[in-house]
């Protein structure tokens, strides 16, 4: 009988204990000792949001298919047990195996978004594994870190042994199968060849196997002084330290997504997850082009799964999970060239069984009142459209590509087809924003308001219910605004205070709600997105201050970050406020996610000149992403515009 971690006692004390406690349903439960290889993947967050996320059931689910190989998993500990594990020295643990981590050949972090840097350490830390990858020894697992954020890996380089760049479905089993061919031949001192021979497969990159040198700027010692002002401070040279080791990295992706790993029967918690439901990946990357979304930037080319695909793995899901829910996941959804073929399969297969379908990242310009009605027969629920910007000025500026007449159109299909609950989403802060950008929020979303009063009293459903809400601005690596200057915290606040109270003078201010993120999250998020290697000791300082879970406003201290990046002279205006030229060198420019720099910034001076870009399915941009053979880029080779 497999023995529990932690002691019933302990169970009993904290709060949610079947978050430790393993035994899901669908989970692989193999033999620890049996293995030649033990993995231990992690989400760096509550087990409630881990259990959510797709990439892990899908790597979780490969890596159990392989003989020899098993995966476990674990989470971060919510702070009860973190202070019962440090008080009482009990080591991290997977929750399937119940095994220390520690004794895991293998630890895998995937790294969703930047507010979990903390979190990272935690869960090393009470692995009892040495934070910083100089000091671990062979008696220790090989760190690894892949997800959107290793697409800047920088600010935590000092962390990880390696960090996977890409689509795991690619090379994981050829790293395996070096791991075990290194630790049966070379004996004592392995790690270190294992790090220098895995620099050779695509896709790795190891931070230790390369050094950074910079430009001198006043209290942020450098190595020599900068040839122009602008470039004071910022990456002087970044190069590898031996010849056979490669001076980019190039991503890897998936070219073919419908013969590729996918699970039939994804793990099911005992509790409930953030999203409890089954989750169908229909296809990956976007053709949208949007210059704030660093998603469609790193995950081009668009490549779609099969429409026979997605059907049976649609049955099989369902069936292997009992959920009541699918949903079709998509960077955007209304995209997928087979979508209304495969929601009617699912209304003809599922209707009168309680089963919902949910469409998210649908653009309003998409809709159909036949498709819609469709989806309602099953179950209604609020729609959400992202607008992002309240004018159509902000909206040319960020690529959007929707006129105010394709929102307020949309919404009024919607409303015609029985919905009065919207949610938009926007962002403050975009680079070149005014104030008229600024008040076009609430005038959308009364706007938006005023179309479901024009539905005939009587064939309207109930009272409408406008919930806007604006997120801050934040600039990420590989979009063309990775060069722009983001807004101070003051600056944020104070844009955000002015639309509320241009919410009040709105003719319809009573059906329209309005909020906003967390400006001080904000801030810290921009520093880590485009940090580079010095700002890791004031990670490890915030984190030995007490920071942790800091994408969970709660348990956000804003003040204990400051103090750690005064400490380790971190000037946030340096990594956010400043515009970056073309000629710097940025912490992730030796990365190649098949976007090219020359695009992106030529995407940067369109947005400037307001100027839009067709998707990839109108018209080639010549991004670069055709280097990868596959997706989208062949659908249409036309003159790159």
């Amino acid at each position: 009988m497999r023995k529990l971690a932690l002691s019933d006692e302990i169970l009993l004390s904290v709060e949610k204990p079947a978050r430790y406690i393993g035994g899901e349903f669908n989970a692989a439960n193999k033999d620890f000792d049996a293995m030649d290889v033990n993995i231990c993947f992690c989400f760096p967050d509550v087990y409630e949001i881990g259990m959510s996320h797709l990439g892990i059931q899908i790597l979780y689910d490969m890596f159990n298919r392989w003989e020899g190989i098993y995966c476990d998993r674990v989470y971060s500990p919510w702070p009860d047990l973190d202070k019962i594990m440090r008080e009482q020295k009990i080591p991290l643990f997977g929750v399937e195996s119940q095994r220390p981590v520690k004794d895991f050949d293998i630890l895998c972090v995937t790294l969703q978004y930047e507010m979990c840097y903390t979190n990272v350490l935690q869960v090393i830390d009470l692995s009892q594994i040495p934070l910083l990858s100089k000091d671990r020894g062979d008696d220790d697992p090989i760190v690894i870190g892949g997800g959107p954020c290793a697409y800047n890996p920088e600010p935590i380089a000092d962390f990880f042994d390696i960090f996977y760049i890409g689509e795991g479905e690619t090379q994981y089993q050829r790293l395996t199968e070096l791991y075990k061919k290194v630790r049966r031949e070379a004996g004592g001192d392995w790690r270190q060849q294992f790090l220098r021979q895995a620099s050779h497969i695509p896709g790795m990159y190891v931070p230790s196997l390369y050094e950074v040198t910079y430009y001198d700027q006043g209290g942020m010692e450098g190595d020599n002084p900068a040839p122009r002002p602008e470039l004071a401070g910022t990456i002087a040279s970044f190069r590898p330290l031996y010849e056979d080791v490669p001076e980019r990295i190039r991503k890897e992706i998936v070219t073919d997504v419908s013969d590729t790993y996918y699970p039939d029967a994804p793990l099911v918690p005992f509790i409930r997850a953030t999203q409890d439901r089954v989750v169908l990946e229909i296809q990956r990357g976007c053709i949208r082009g949007c210059r704030f979304c660093q998603a469609g930037m790193i995950y081009r080319p668009v490549r779609e799964r099969s429409i026979d695909f997605l059907k049976e793995k649609a049955v099989k899901l369902l069936e292997s999970t009992g959920h009541e829910e699918i949903t079709l996941s998509s960077l955007s959804s209304s995209d997928y060239s087979h979508l209304e073929e495969l929601v009617n399969f699912l209304i003809d297969n599922f209707h009168g069984q309680g089963v919902n379908v949910s469409l998210p990242s649908l653009r309003i310009d998409a809709f159909f009142l036949d498709f819609m009605s469709k989806v309602q027969d099953i179950r209604k629920s609020s729609l959400t459209f992202a607008p992002e910007a309240g004018t159509q000025r902000l909206r040319n500026v960020i690529n959007k590509g929707l006129t105010e007449e394709d929102i307020l159109n949309g919404a009024a299909l919607a409303f015609e087809g029985g919905w009065n609950r919207v949610k938009l989403y926007f962002m403050l802060g975009i680079p070149t924003e005014t104030v008229e950008d600024m008040e076009g929020i609430p005038i959308l979303a009364d706007k938006i308001a005023r179309r479901f009063y024009e539905i005939p009293k009587d064939q309207r459903n109930g009272r409408v219910q406008i919930v806007a809400s604006s997120s801050f601005f934040v600039t990420k690596p590989f979009t063309p605004f990775q060069w722009a200057g983001m807004c101070t915290k003051e600056e944020f606040i104070a844009k955000a205070r002015h639309v509320r109270n241009k919410f009040k003078e709105m003719r319809n201010a009573k059906s329209l709600k309005y909020s906003w993120h967390e400006a001080d999250e904000t801030v810290m998020e921009g520093v880590l997105a485009r940090g580079d290697r010095r700002l890791a000791p004031a990670i490890l300082e915030a984190y030995r201050m007490g920071c942790m879970f800091d994408a969970w406003s709660d348990f956000f201290h804003y003040d204990r970050w400051l103090l750690a990046l005064e400490k380790w002279g971190i000037d946030i205006d340096f990594y956010n406020s400043r515009t970056r030229v073309y000629e710097e060198i940025l912490p992730w420019d030796f990365l190649d996610c098949g976007v090219t720099k020359k695009f992106l910034w030529r995407e940067w001076e369109k947005a400037q000149q307001e100027l839009v870009t067709a998707n990839c399915r109108m018209g080639c941009s010549g991004c670069g992403a055709l280097v990868f053979g596959g997706g989208v880029c062949f659908e249409d080779k036309s003159e790159v515009r």
